[in-house]
């Protein structure tokens, strides 16, 4: 099942995805409209407390990311790395076909094509097995990162927190994806990621209990759960596109900010 958050009629409104369009849920007395596409504009489908991202998942990028800092990656390393956490502002959420703001002050603005996880209630302490049990759904993410920033910076909110660097949707997909699920970032048309869910260091429900160790997760807190190895700038005017099978396809075009 796909869940959506539209506005329609000038009401932000919970919503199905089904053949027809968006089955309204509510607020009443809206709630049973089928609104078609062309009569809604689509809203990020959850509007988390939390988000949370998580670095180093994907070997792929850990390399990559090594390789970028003047050191040579060691292939043979089968050491598993600390994931390292970090949050989001809630106020940075955009969601599909919403314009990616390239700041007036930024220097190299950079995607991160991501599968998320929502949560569906409080929990703490969990295991892998009972975070399986609270996971409310699925979407695609993109981290957007100011990567000069994040280097400068000893800590990532300004790197992670601008306006529209935190890309969300288009739905909230209530079925787990398959391990063997590929996501995809495409910029212009060009596939610049490309990895399996099961490429992940750790799954998404290993990730879910390593973060309730440390905070209380409630109902729409959102897990962005890292990225592969094709990281790149992103420009005004590009396209910019994040496809996971079974999740979603996630499209926004990129714009300079006004001064």
């Amino acid at each position: 099942m796909k869940l959506a958050r539209i506005e329609y009629q000038g009401e932000v409104c919970e919503a199905t995805v089904t053949c027809a369009g968006y089955l309204i849920e509510g607020p009443l007395p809206l709630a049973g409209t089928t609104a078609s596409e062309d009569e809604n504009k689509l809203l990020p489908p959850v509007l988390p407390g939390k988000i949370l991202g998580v670095a180093w998942n994907f070997r792929s990028h850990i390399r990559e990311m090594v390789t970028r800092a003047g050191r040579i990656p060691n292939p043979s390393d089968q050491a598993v790395p600390r994931p390292l956490l970090f949050l989001k502002p809630p106020s940075g959420l955009v969601g599909h076909r919403e314009p990616i703001i390239y700041p007036f002050d930024a220097t190299r603005v950079e995607y991160e094509g991501e599968l998320a996880v929502v949560i569906s209630r409080r929990i703490r302490r969990v295991t892998p097995e009972e975070a399986a049990k609270a996971v409310w759904g699925w979407t695609c993410a993109n981290d957007v990162t100011e990567r000069d920033q994040q280097a400068e910076d000893k800590q990532w909110w300004r790197a992670k927190g601008y306006d529209t660097f935190g890309v969300i949707g288009p739905f909230l997909e209530t079925e787990a994806p398959k391990p063997d699920a590929w996501l995809r970032t495409r910029v212009n048309g060009e596939v610049r990621q490309e990895a399996q869910i099961a490429d992940m260091i750790r799954d998404p429900f290993e990730m879910i209990a390593i973060v309730s160790q440390a905070m209380t997760l409630e109902r729409g807190d959102l897990i962005m759960l890292g990225t592969p190895s094709g990281v790149g700038e992103l420009h005004p005017g590009d396209e910019v596109e994040v496809d996971i099978d079974g999740v979603g396809h996630l499209s926004n075009p990129v714009q300079m900010e006004e001064r």
